[in-house]
């Protein structure tokens, strides 16, 4: 189920130029509900992960004529991790074989000369696990800080609500450190079934790609509207980042041709103009929603112009799979890591 697709502005601080974005929520709450009491259910039932067995994995080739199986959740987390940390993002490290792996599986074939399937086989195997001699899994210490909050007890769904918050932060630890590490939470609880995520000083496992090497050198970022992809590159055209993102619907299209970056906020402040007139929203005045990863628009603002811009969202998971009205969403940690390589005036190609 697509969800309402609403639109408003961002802007930080007094006297900053006000800037436009877009933001995706569920509008049936209900629906929600319902979706979310699933997910936990079929995660209870979900099995631990061993971080052993994730290190240790490896890529099984059919022999002979027989045909091959799929990969272990093992196999697929240490492949996502491995992506990850080659700036080939799957989005949520989250252990499944989804569209956003296949996608970021495909965009590495390419930028090594293989065939780009989306699949996992042998050559690919080895030449993502030659990109790196690190263990895929390292071990954290929950900090003070991890801890120490403040966190939301819960994120109301109604924008006028939302207003109503000091802050829209993470609503617990978990949720904080998966982001923090680029893992679903249901994953985080499987590699670590017995932990205790709100007390610091408590070891973890976690997916080795905290630190992240940041370029200054993104020539053209190219927005891909059908294939719900964005690629940062070079002067020379070569691949720097791939990122899943969402993109506009059909009823609100993302725009086309060459926009360029005009502006890149950090932990923005949502603004509503009553002018814009979204469904379920009664005030006639306009309001603020404070900034916060849980934010409409996330961590990061990306502007172009024209109400348009590239944004994180609170919802990792929605990515790829959800349409904008509009704007361009890539998980909270992938706009990160584009604002830090682009700069005002970087070009944005928006193609198909």
């Amino acid at each position: 189920m697509l969800g309402t697709f609403l639109i408003g502005r961002c802007a930080r601080g007094a006297g900053v130029a006000t800037l436009f974005c877009a933001a995706s929520l569920v509008a049936d709450a209900a629906h929600a509900a319902r979706h979310g009491a699933k997910r936990a259910a079929s995660h209870a039932a979900t099995p631990a992960l061993d971080a052993q067995a994730i290190d240790n994995a490896q890529f099984s080739a059919p022999s002979g004529k027989g045909r091959a199986r799929a990969p272990s959740a093992a196999t697929i987390t240490k492949e996502e991790i491995l992506l990850d940390r080659a700036d080939f993002s799957p989005g949520e490290i989250d252990g499944v074989a989804g569209s956003n792996d296949k996608k970021a599986l495909a965009a590495f074939q390419q930028a090594n000369g293989l065939k780009p399937t989306g699949s996992l086989d042998a050559q690919t195997w080895d030449r993502l696990t030659a990109t790196s001699s690190e263990p895929a899994l390292m071990e954290y210490e929950i900090q003070p800080a991890d801890v120490k909050g403040p966190f939301n007890k819960t994120i109301p769904q109604s924008f006028e609500k939302k207003a109503e918050l000091k802050t829209l932060n993470y609503t617990n630890p978990r949720e904080l450190l998966a982001a923090k590490f680029h893992v679903a939470p249901a994953l985080l609880t499987r590699l670590n079934p017995k932990a205790s995520f709100e007390t610091a000083g408590t070891k973890i496992v976690v997916p080795n790609v905290a630190s992240k090497p940041t370029h200054d050198r993104v020539a053209e970022v190219v927005v891909d509207k059908k294939a719900l992809t964005v690629r940062a590159l070079d002067a020379d055209g070569k691949l720097i980042s791939f990122y899943p993102a969402s993109v506009g619907s059909s009823d609100r299209p993302s725009p086309s041709g060459t926009w360029h970056v005009r502006s890149i906020v950090e932990d923005p402040t949502y603004h509503y103009s009553p002018k814009l007139k979204f469904k379920g929203v009664k005030t006639q005045k306009p309001f603020d929603i404070a900034a916060g990863p849980l934010n409409p628009v996330g961590t990061t603002w990306i502007g172009l112009g024209d109400d348009y811009g590239i944004h994180g969202t609170p919802n990792p998971e929605s990515i790829g799979r959800t349409q904008s009205h509009g704007c361009v969403h890539l998980t909270n940690w992938d706009a990160q890591a584009l604002a830090k390589m682009i700069h005002r005036g970087t070009k944005v190609e928006f193609i198909n």
